[in-house]
């Protein structure tokens, strides 16, 4: 059985050297780089499962590591974890954002050490099972299209990217270059009033596109993007959208049908903020998110959010909420609403 690689990128030989002792007692295959120039180059030639590298280094840093890397279709998709000190926990950030997967922070144990690792090959084998699904189930929505094979090559040549809660994926106004899917957490999408408020124009979870409508509405984003709940998204280029919705007429009838529902979603909003009192509306928000939790009967969703999605005060969603608790509707507790009453609830929005 072919063993798992683990290259290691560090400039100090004592890191390295008890680092790759403890890989290799746990049964890894262990390549060591003593900089970012030879961790590169060794990265290229063996394709390992998975990066551990210093941010700190001679001739090339852990940045500049990740960024050739993340450049080049062999090595974008491997688990990239970052060694740091304490005092480069703020720096670390910026790796996070550059597509970094995790980061140890020295001195660390090697329980810690393993613990990283396993949690990033899990998830990369999670994240392959659910890729897995999804192109089954886009050889459904795709059923009879000559552009399956285009849309799977497109998807195959992008690096699933991890985000953290309250990450701004696209501002509005950003220019409008991809349609995402999301693999796993959610994402709310926002656009900002003329008074300053915030108004959520939707809420996506796994197996739902978001962008489309900028995509195809001009050359911007029409709305703010940020994650909910921790996600995973894929992102598929303006151009090989464009290029699939002119060239195979029945893949520009599915997505005419996103944008279609979309719009129906909208004008229903838009009646509910006229017409529905403010505990309908809530009743609405609520169980329109309990829909996108369907195997749990609990979310976790913040008092400002609830009110952008309604349209509503903070402080009458916070009214509303100890109304619903006190009629046993709902119960709230540190910050996740669980609802202990849907159909009662369903009444309310009728």
């Amino acid at each position: 059985m072919e063993r798992i690689r683990i290259l290691i990128i560090e400039d100090n030989d004592d890191i390295r050297e008890s680092t790759s002792e403890i890989l290799q007692l746990a049964s890894y295959e262990v390549f060591q780089a003593s900089n970012g120039k030879q961790g590169v180059d060794l990265a290229i030639k063996k394709i390992p499962d998975v990066i551990l590298c210093d941010i700190m280094m001679p001739e090339l840093d852990g940045y500049g590591v990740l960024h050739l890397l993340s450049k080049r279709e062999d090595t974008a998709l491997i688990p990239f974890i970052f060694i740091t000190a304490k005092t480069d926990r703020v720096e670390v950030r910026k790796g996070i954002e550059m597509g970094a997967d995790d980061y140890l922070t020295k001195p660390f144990d090697d329980i810690e050490l393993l613990s990283a690792i396993e949690s990033r090959l899990k998830k990369k084998e999670r994240q392959k099972s659910l890729y897995s699904n999804i192109l089954t189930q886009m050889t459904n929505l795709f059923h009879g299209s000559h552009g399956l094979d285009e849309l799977k090559k497109a998807f195959d040549e992008r690096k699933v990217k991890s985000f953290k809660k309250k990450q701004i994926i696209y501002y509005e106004g950003d220019t409008a270059n991809a349609v995402y899917l999301i693999i796993s957490g959610s994402v709310k999408t926002t656009k900002m009033t003329e008074d300053g408020k915030e108004l959520m124009t939707g809420v996506y979870s796994p197996e739902e596109y978001f962008g489309i409508t900028s995509l195809f509405a001009g050359k911007e984003y029409k709305e703010t993007a940020e994650v909910l709940e921790d996600a995973t998204l894929c992102s598929v280029p303006r151009e090989v959208i464009d290029q699939l919705f002119y060239k195979y007429p029945d893949v520009a009838e599915k997505f005419i049908k996103i944008l279609a529902q979309n719009v129906i979603t909208h004008e229903e909003q838009l009646l509910q903020l006229a017409y529905f009192s403010v505990r309908k509306r809530m009743a609405e928000v609520l169980l329109k998110l309990h829909a996108k939790h369907p195997h749990t009967d609990n979310f976790e969703i913040s008092r400002e959010n609830l009110a952008s999605m309604a349209g509503m005060a903070i402080e009458t969603v916070s009214r509303i909420l100890s109304d619903f608790k006190e009629e046993n509707l709902i119960d709230r507790s540190a910050g996740k609403i669980t609802i202990l009453d849907r159909l009662r609830l369903q009444k309310l929005k009728n």
